[in-house]
Protein backbone atom coordinates (compact mmCIF):
# COMPACT_ATOMS: atom_id res chain seq x y z
CA UNK A 1 0.00 0.00 0.00
CA UNK A 2 1.24 3.63 -1.13
CA UNK A 3 1.21 6.45 1.42
CA UNK A 4 0.98 10.02 1.26
CA UNK A 5 4.67 10.34 1.48
CA UNK A 6 5.74 7.67 -0.56
CA UNK A 7 7.84 8.65 -4.09
CA UNK A 8 6.87 6.30 -7.03
CA UNK A 9 9.83 4.94 -8.79
CA UNK A 10 9.78 7.05 -11.89
CA UNK A 11 10.46 10.30 -9.79
CA UNK A 12 13.11 8.70 -7.48
CA UNK A 13 15.85 10.59 -9.77
CA UNK A 14 13.89 13.43 -8.98
CA UNK A 15 13.60 13.35 -4.79
CA UNK A 16 15.17 17.03 -4.66
CA UNK A 17 13.26 19.02 -6.61
CA UNK A 18 10.24 16.52 -5.64
CA UNK A 19 11.26 18.72 -1.87
CA UNK A 20 11.97 21.69 -3.06
CA UNK A 21 8.31 21.81 -4.47
CA UNK A 22 6.32 20.76 -1.70
CA UNK A 23 8.77 23.54 0.36
CA UNK A 24 7.32 25.97 -2.54
CA UNK A 25 3.64 24.54 -1.48
CA UNK A 26 4.07 24.91 2.18
CA UNK A 27 5.42 28.82 1.83
CA UNK A 28 2.63 29.89 -0.84
CA UNK A 29 0.16 28.16 1.59
CA UNK A 30 1.00 29.87 4.20
CA UNK A 31 0.79 33.59 2.39
CA UNK A 32 -2.90 32.83 1.19
CA UNK A 33 -1.69 32.70 -2.82
CA UNK A 34 -2.48 28.54 -3.14
CA UNK A 35 -5.02 27.84 -0.83
CA UNK A 36 -7.52 24.69 -1.03
CA UNK A 37 -6.40 22.72 -3.93
CA UNK A 38 -5.79 25.59 -6.17
CA UNK A 39 -2.30 26.65 -8.09
CA UNK A 40 0.49 24.52 -9.62
CA UNK A 41 4.01 24.16 -10.30
CA UNK A 42 6.38 22.81 -12.24
CA UNK A 43 10.38 22.49 -12.51
CA UNK A 44 12.23 21.33 -16.03
CA UNK A 45 13.98 17.93 -15.43
CA UNK A 46 15.27 17.48 -18.51
CA UNK A 47 15.74 19.05 -21.86
CA UNK A 48 16.03 16.68 -24.83
CA UNK A 49 13.90 15.49 -24.41
CA UNK A 50 11.51 17.62 -22.64
CA UNK A 51 10.25 16.52 -18.95
CA UNK A 52 8.83 18.49 -16.77
CA UNK A 53 7.95 17.73 -12.77
CA UNK A 54 4.53 18.98 -12.34
CA UNK A 55 2.03 18.74 -9.15
CA UNK A 56 -0.58 16.14 -9.71
CA UNK A 57 -4.10 17.17 -9.89
CA UNK A 58 -6.32 18.27 -7.28
CA UNK A 59 -3.54 17.94 -4.10
CA UNK A 60 -3.87 20.47 -1.33
CA UNK A 61 -0.34 22.59 -1.62
CA UNK A 62 0.13 23.03 1.96
CA UNK A 63 0.77 19.11 2.62
CA UNK A 64 2.42 17.96 -0.65
CA UNK A 65 3.28 14.49 -0.36
CA UNK A 66 6.92 13.01 -2.26
CA UNK A 67 3.62 11.00 -4.34
CA UNK A 68 1.77 14.21 -5.17
CA UNK A 69 3.61 14.75 -8.77
CA UNK A 70 3.47 13.85 -11.94
CA UNK A 71 6.59 13.28 -14.80
CA UNK A 72 4.76 15.10 -17.97
CA UNK A 73 6.23 14.66 -21.54
CA UNK A 74 6.08 18.08 -23.89
CA UNK A 75 2.73 16.95 -24.80
CA UNK A 76 1.72 16.99 -21.34
CA UNK A 77 1.25 13.58 -20.93
CA UNK A 78 2.54 11.23 -18.10
CA UNK A 79 5.89 9.82 -18.51
CA UNK A 80 5.39 5.73 -17.86
CA UNK A 81 2.36 3.96 -15.76
CA UNK A 82 1.19 4.45 -12.41
CA UNK A 83 1.60 7.93 -12.22
CA UNK A 84 -1.37 10.14 -10.93
CA UNK A 85 -3.36 12.47 -12.93
CA UNK A 86 -1.10 15.74 -13.58
CA UNK A 87 -3.31 19.18 -13.55
CA UNK A 88 -5.75 20.01 -16.52
CA UNK A 89 -3.34 23.28 -17.02
CA UNK A 90 -0.26 21.41 -17.19
CA UNK A 91 0.02 22.78 -20.91
CA UNK A 92 0.32 26.22 -20.13
CA UNK A 93 3.45 24.73 -18.13
CA UNK A 94 4.58 23.37 -21.18
CA UNK A 95 4.12 26.41 -23.42
CA UNK A 96 6.34 28.57 -21.05
CA UNK A 97 9.34 25.21 -21.26
CA UNK A 98 9.28 25.09 -24.67
CA UNK A 99 9.16 28.97 -25.83
CA UNK A 100 11.42 29.89 -23.26
CA UNK A 101 14.69 27.95 -23.54
CA UNK A 102 15.76 29.10 -20.41
CA UNK A 103 12.89 28.48 -18.17
CA UNK A 104 13.84 25.90 -15.45
CA UNK A 105 10.48 26.20 -13.46
CA UNK A 106 6.79 27.60 -13.61
CA UNK A 107 4.76 28.59 -11.08
CA UNK A 108 1.22 29.32 -10.86
CA UNK A 109 -0.65 31.01 -7.83
CA UNK A 110 -4.15 31.90 -7.02
CA UNK A 111 -4.50 34.83 -4.89
CA UNK A 112 -7.11 37.52 -3.81
CA UNK A 113 -5.17 40.80 -5.57
CA UNK A 114 -3.98 38.85 -8.62
CA UNK A 115 -7.85 37.14 -9.02
CA UNK A 116 -9.41 40.67 -8.51
CA UNK A 117 -6.69 42.59 -10.84
CA UNK A 118 -7.32 40.08 -13.58
CA UNK A 119 -11.26 40.97 -13.66
CA UNK A 120 -10.79 44.36 -13.44
CA UNK A 121 -8.68 45.01 -16.30
CA UNK A 122 -9.87 42.32 -18.13
CA UNK A 123 -11.76 44.26 -20.91
CA UNK A 124 -8.05 46.12 -21.25
CA UNK A 125 -6.53 42.97 -21.86
CA UNK A 126 -3.73 43.84 -19.03
CA UNK A 127 -2.56 46.38 -17.21
CA UNK A 128 0.79 47.92 -16.98
CA UNK A 129 2.90 48.34 -13.40
CA UNK A 130 5.61 51.64 -13.57
CA UNK A 131 7.66 53.22 -10.65
CA UNK A 132 7.48 50.86 -7.86
CA UNK A 133 11.48 49.55 -6.72
CA UNK A 134 10.01 46.22 -6.47
CA UNK A 135 10.08 45.64 -10.43
CA UNK A 136 13.77 45.43 -10.26
CA UNK A 137 13.10 42.00 -8.73
CA UNK A 138 12.03 40.51 -12.17
CA UNK A 139 14.92 38.87 -14.17
CA UNK A 140 16.65 41.65 -16.39
CA UNK A 141 14.90 44.32 -15.18
CA UNK A 142 17.59 47.23 -13.53
CA UNK A 143 15.60 50.40 -12.95
CA UNK A 144 12.35 51.34 -11.00
CA UNK A 145 11.45 53.48 -14.32
CA UNK A 146 10.90 49.99 -15.82
CA UNK A 147 7.36 49.55 -17.23
CA UNK A 148 5.85 46.28 -16.95
CA UNK A 149 3.04 44.96 -18.87
CA UNK A 150 0.85 42.05 -17.52
CA UNK A 151 -1.73 40.43 -19.98
CA UNK A 152 -4.47 38.89 -18.79
CA UNK A 153 -5.91 36.04 -20.81
CA UNK A 154 -9.95 35.04 -20.15
CA UNK A 155 -10.88 31.85 -18.16
CA UNK A 156 -11.44 28.56 -20.19
CA UNK A 157 -12.00 24.63 -19.12
CA UNK A 158 -10.14 24.48 -22.52
CA UNK A 159 -6.57 24.18 -21.42
CA UNK A 160 -5.17 23.67 -24.46
CA UNK A 161 -7.02 26.88 -27.06
CA UNK A 162 -5.56 29.02 -23.70
CA UNK A 163 -2.01 27.53 -24.47
CA UNK A 164 -2.50 28.12 -28.29
CA UNK A 165 -3.48 31.80 -27.25
CA UNK A 166 -0.71 32.16 -24.57
CA UNK A 167 1.83 30.67 -27.03
CA UNK A 168 2.59 33.68 -29.68
CA UNK A 169 2.81 36.31 -27.23
CA UNK A 170 6.30 34.70 -25.43
CA UNK A 171 8.47 35.85 -28.26
CA UNK A 172 6.62 38.36 -30.14
CA UNK A 173 8.69 41.46 -30.92
CA UNK A 174 5.58 43.41 -30.98
CA UNK A 175 5.28 42.83 -27.52
CA UNK A 176 7.48 43.80 -24.09
CA UNK A 177 9.45 40.90 -22.61
CA UNK A 178 6.70 38.79 -20.97
CA UNK A 179 7.21 38.03 -16.92
CA UNK A 180 4.21 36.51 -16.32
CA UNK A 181 0.62 36.52 -16.94
CA UNK A 182 -3.09 36.40 -15.52
CA UNK A 183 -5.72 34.06 -15.97
CA UNK A 184 -8.97 36.41 -15.72
CA UNK A 185 -10.46 35.36 -12.08
CA UNK A 186 -8.27 32.96 -11.43
CA UNK A 187 -4.26 33.52 -10.91
CA UNK A 188 -0.97 34.32 -12.05
CA UNK A 189 1.67 32.43 -14.10
CA UNK A 190 5.38 33.14 -13.81
CA UNK A 191 8.45 31.27 -14.79
CA UNK A 192 12.40 31.43 -14.02
CA UNK A 193 15.97 30.20 -15.07
CA UNK A 194 15.64 27.91 -11.79
CA UNK A 195 12.79 27.61 -8.89
CA UNK A 196 14.15 30.13 -7.11
CA UNK A 197 13.98 32.90 -9.97
CA UNK A 198 10.29 31.82 -10.31
CA UNK A 199 9.15 32.08 -6.80
CA UNK A 200 11.04 35.70 -6.49
CA UNK A 201 8.99 36.50 -9.70
CA UNK A 202 5.70 35.13 -7.67
CA UNK A 203 6.96 37.28 -4.47
CA UNK A 204 7.63 39.90 -6.81
CA UNK A 205 4.10 39.96 -8.62
CA UNK A 206 2.01 39.25 -6.16
CA UNK A 207 3.78 42.67 -3.98
CA UNK A 208 2.90 44.63 -6.81
CA UNK A 209 -0.50 43.25 -7.66
CA UNK A 210 -1.44 44.10 -3.52
CA UNK A 211 -0.10 47.66 -4.42
CA UNK A 212 -2.21 48.38 -6.97
CA UNK A 213 -5.14 46.75 -5.40
CA UNK A 214 -4.67 48.95 -2.45
CA UNK A 215 -4.14 52.10 -4.26
CA UNK A 216 -7.26 51.11 -6.14
CA UNK A 217 -9.48 50.56 -3.26
CA UNK A 218 -8.18 53.86 -1.66
CA UNK A 219 -8.87 56.10 -4.44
Amino acid sequence: MTTKNATTSILEPWRSEVDQLRDIGRLFYSRGWSVGTSSNYSMVVSRDPLELLITASGMDKGDLGTGDFVLVNDQAQPVGDDQPASSAETWLHVVAATNEPNVGAVLHTHSVWGTVLSDLFASRGGFWIEGYEMLKGLEGVRTHEHRQWVPIYENTQDISSLAEKVRPRFQSPDHPPLHGFLIRNHGLYTWGNDLFCARRHVEVFEFLFECIGRRLAMA
